[in-house]
C-alpha cells in the first residue's frame, strides 16, 4: 500500500465523512420511514444514503423533489466567507447530482455572542496567531462574512434563500454553518450513485485543481492545507452542463466530486454497485499544468460532476456538457473487477479494493 492508496483508503473506510453509518443508526431511521410510509405510500423514492433524497410532493401528482443538507463548520474558522460559499455549493451540487435543479436554500448559523472576539485565519483553531496572516474580529464581523458567502453563492446559482435558523449561544471555536438545498427532479429518473453496469463509460464535467487537498494534508503528502475555493461562475456553468447532459436521457449514474475528489466518487460508485473501475487521470481536465497525479486523484475542487453511461452514448453526453461552456472528458470505464485502478500516463498511481483485508484496515489506523 503506497501513501496515496493509504490516504484514499483511510478517507473511504475510516473517516466518518464517508462512514456515517458507524456513528448513526440508519436501521432505526429506516424503521421510522417504513412506518410513516404506511400513511404516505409512494412518497419517498431515495433516501437517506445517496447524494440526496428524492420524494414526491403528493400521492396524486407525479412531481419529484430533491433535497440535501450539508455543513462546513470547521472550514469557517480559517475561511468564513469561502467555507460558507462552498457549503452552499456542495449541497446544491448534491441536488444536481441526483438529477435535480436547485430552487431554494435554507441555512442555520450558530456562533459565539456577537461582541466576542474570534481569530480568523490559519491559526484560528489554536486561538493565537503565530503565522502573521490571521485577523482578530468580532463574532458579528465573522458572521457577516459567513452570510455574504451564503448570499453570493445562492445569487450566482439563481437559488432563493427562504429561511433558516440563527443562534449566538455557541461557546466553541468552531461556528455551526449548515445549509439545506431543495430542488425539482428534471432527469427522467433519480441518478443514484451506484454504478449500474460493467462497460459504462465514466465522464467528468469540470476542471480539477490543487485546492481542497485536506485528504493529502492529513496523510502528510503536502506541507500546506489548501481549502477548496469557491468556483464562482464555473459552478453555474458546471450545473448547466450537467443538466444539459441529463436532458439527453442517457445518464445512468451521477455523483458530485466532494471530499477525496475523483478517488472517492469513482470508488464509492463502483463499490456500491458491486463493480470495479479503471480511470486514466492524465485525460482529466485540469486548471494548472503543474498539478500532480495525486492531486488530480484526490483534491476536492468545486464545480465538478461524474456521470456514467453506455459507450455509445458517452460522446453525446460530453457534447451536451461542452455546449454549456464546460470542460468534459471520458476518463475511464466501469468493469467487473473488485477494485478501482487509477493510472497516469501509463503508470499506476493507486489501486483501491472494494473490500480491504483486515491487515490493510489495521494499517489505516496506525
Amino acid at each position: 500500500m503506497n501513501k496515496i492508496e493509504k490516504a484514499l483508503m483511510h478517507a473511504l473506510f475510516i473517516h466518518l465523512h464517508h462512514n456515517t453509518d458507524k456513528a448513526v443508526d440508519f436501521s432505526a431511521i429506516e424503521e421510522v420511514n417504513r412506518k410513516v410510509s404506511q400513511n404516505l405510500p409512494g412518497i419517498l423514492t431515495v433516501g437517506p444514503g445517496d447524494d440526496a433524497a428524492v420524494f414526491k410532493i403528493s400521492e396524486k401528482e407525479d412531481i419529484y423533489m430533491v433535497a440535501k443538507m450539508e455543513s462546513h463548520c470547521s472550514p469557517c474558522v480559517p475561511n468564513p466567507y469561502e467555507a460558507a460559499h462552498t457549503c452552499v455549493d456542495g449541497s446544491l451540487r448534491d441536488v444536481v447530482a441526483m438529477g435535480g435543479r436547485p430552487i431554494v436554500f435554507l441555512n442555520f448559523v450558530g456562533t459565539k455572542p456577537l461582541d466576542q472576539k474570534v481569530l480568523v485565519g490559519p491559526c484560528g483553531f489554536k486561538g493565537e496567531c503565530t503565522c502573521g496572516k490571521c485577523l482578530e474580529m468580532t463574532s458579528k464581523q465573522r458572521l457577516e462574512k459567513i452570510m455574504k458567502g451564503i448570499r453570493d453563492a445562492c445569487q450566482a446559482m439563481d437559488v432563493l434563500i427562504i429561511g433558516g435558523g440563527f443562534s449566538t449561544s455557541f461557546s466553541d471555536i468552531v461556528p455551526a454553518v449548515v445549509g439545506a438545498a431543495i430542488g425539482r427532479l428534471v432527469a427522467p429518473q433519480p441518478l443514484t450513485k451506484p454504478a449500474k453496469s460493467a462497460g459504462h463509460k465514466f465522464i467528468i464535467i469540470g476542471e480539477t485543481g490543487s485546492d481542497g487537498n485536506d485528504t493529502l494534508y492529513r496523510a502528510g503528502l503536502v506541507e500546506e492545507m489548501r481549502p477548496a475555493q469557491p468556483a464562482l461562475e464555473k459552478e453555474r456553468i458546471a450545473m448547466e452542463a450537467a443538466l444539459a447532459a441529463f436532458k439527453t436521457g442517457k445518464c445512468r449514474a451521477c455523483s458530485d466530486l466532494g471530499a477525496a475528489g475523483i478517488g472517492a466518487a469513482v470508488c464509492e460508485s463502483a463499490r456500491y454497485g458491486g463493480l470495479g473501475a479503471s480511470i486514466d487521470l492524465s485525460v482529466v481536465p485540469v486548471k494548472n499544468k503543474d498539478i500532480s497525479p495525486e492531486e488530480i486523484l484526490i483534491c476536492e475542487t468545486q464545480a465538478r460532476y461524474a456521470i456514467q453511461t453506455e459507450p455509445e452514448n458517452a460522446q453525446k453526453i460530453v457534447d451536451a456538457a461542452r455546449s454549456k461552456g464546460a470542460k468534459a472528458e471520458i476518463i475511464g470505464e466501469i468493469n467487473s473487477d473488485d477494485k478501482q485502478v487509477f493510472t497516469y500516463q501509463g503508470k499506476q498511481i493507486a489501486s483501491i479494493p472494494n473490500k480491504p483485508t483486515e491487515e490493510q484496515l489495521s494499517q489505516l489506523t496506525k
